[in-house]
C-alpha cells in the first residue's frame, strides 16, 4: 500500500486543482492520499467528489505556527493535523485569521519588490486568488518567473523569499501548543511536519518536538524532501523514544516544486495508528 500524507491543492499553493490532484494520485499508483493545503479546508468538498475508484483520501490541512526554538528564540513550523472536524469555530476563527494575515503579508512584500524595481504589480499578485484561498509566497514566486525574474519557483525562494532573505516578513502564526489543542479538540491527530528541513531556515531542537508530544503531538513527519539522511534517522530514533507516529510524505506542490507525489510514503501501521488516535480524540471531544 502506498500512503502519501501531505500533499497541497490549488485551494492554497499548489497548482493542481483538487480533483486534479485526486486523479494525479491515482495515476501516480497511490492507495491513499492527504490534501494538506495551507490553513483551509476548502479543498476538501471537491477532492471527495472527484476521488477516483481505488484512492482513499484522508482529509487535513497543514497550520502556521511559531515555537521555541530551545535556544532560547521562536522559529516557524508547520503543523499537520488529520481526521479534524473542519466546522470546530475555533479553526474555523484562525484559519481566517491566518488567510488574512497571509494577503497582507503578501501584499507587502510584493511592494516592497515593486519598490525595488522589480517588474510586478503587488495588486495583481492577489488579483487573481479567491478570498479564501491562502496567499503564499509560492504566488510571488510565479509572478517572478512570469516576470523573467527568475527561471523557477525555487530560484524566487532561494534569491528572495526564504527566511533570512532581503525580503522575507515574518507572520503572526499560530502558537504551535495552541495548534496541537486546537486540532485534538476538534477531533484530530497532530502530527509536525518537515521539522529538520534546515534548508528553509533555522530548525528547532529535538528537545522542544519532546515537550510538544507531552502537549499532545502525536507524530512527526521523519521521511521528507528536505530532510538529510542523517535528520531522518535521528528523528526515527527520537520518535521511537517518544512513541510519535512516524509518516512519510511528498509535501507536493504541483509544479511549485520538483517533488512527485509518492516520492515519500508512509507506513500502513502508521495511517492505522493516526485513525485510532482520531477516534480517541472524537470520543473525548464529545466527551468533553
Amino acid at each position: 500500500m502506498r500512503i502519501d500524507l501531505h500533499a497541497h491543492s490549488t485551494a492554497s499553493d499548489g497548482t493542481d486543482s483538487p480533483a486534479q490532484l485526486m486523479a494525479a494520485a491515482a495515476a501516480a499508483g497511490l492507495d491513499v492520499v492527504a490534501l494538506t493545503d495551507h490553513d483551509t479546508t476548502t479543498g476538501w468538498a471537491e477532492a471527495v467528489a472527484s476521488l477516483p475508484v481505488g484512492l482513499r483520501l484522508i482529509r487535513g490541512a497543514e497550520f502556521s505556527c511559531v515555537a521555541a526554538d530551545g535556544r532560547g528564540g521562536r522559529v516557524s513550523v508547520h503543523l499537520l493535523g488529520y481526521l479534524f472536524d473542519p466546522d470546530s469555530p475555533t479553526i474555523l476563527a484562525e484559519q481566517v485569521r491566518l488567510r488574512e494575515e497571509r494577503r497582507s503579508r503578501l501584499h507587502t512584500m510584493a511592494t516592497q519588490m515593486a519598490a525595488d524595481g522589480f517588474p510586478i504589480d503587488p495588486d495583481a499578485v492577489l488579483g487573481g486568488l479567491a478570498p479564501e484561498t491562502p496567499a503564499g509566497r509560492p504566488h510571488l514566486a510565479r509572478v517572478l518567473v512570469s516576470a523573467g525574474v527568475v527561471g523557477s519557483v525555487d530560484e524566487a525562494f532561494h534569491r528572495f523569499l526564504n527566511s533570512g532573505g532581503r525580503y522575507y516578513l515574518d507572520r503572526a502564526d499560530t502558537d504551535v501548543s495552541t495548534a496541537i489543542r486546537m486540532v485534538r479538540a476538534a477531533g484530530g491527530v497532530a502530527v509536525l511536519a518537515h521539522p529538520m528541513a534546515r534548508r528553509r531556515g533555522p530548525v528547532i531542537e529535538h528537545a522542544v518536538i519532546a515537550e510538544l508530544t507531552g502537549q499532545g503531538l502525536a507524530g512527526v513527519e521523519v521521511d521528507h524532501p528536505d530532510h538529510a539522511e542523517a535528520d531522518r534517522a535521528a528523528l526515527r530514533d527520537l520518535a521511537g523514544e517518544l512513541d510519535l507516529v512516524i509518516t512519510g510524505s511528498s509535501d507536493y506542490h504541483g509544479t511549485n516544486k520538483t517533488v512527485s507525489l509518492g516520492q515519500q510514503t508512509t507506513d500502513p501501521e502508521s495511517l492505522e495508528r493516526i485513525e485510532q488516535l482520531a477516534h480517541r480524540s472524537r470520543v473525548a471531544a464529545v466527551s468533553g
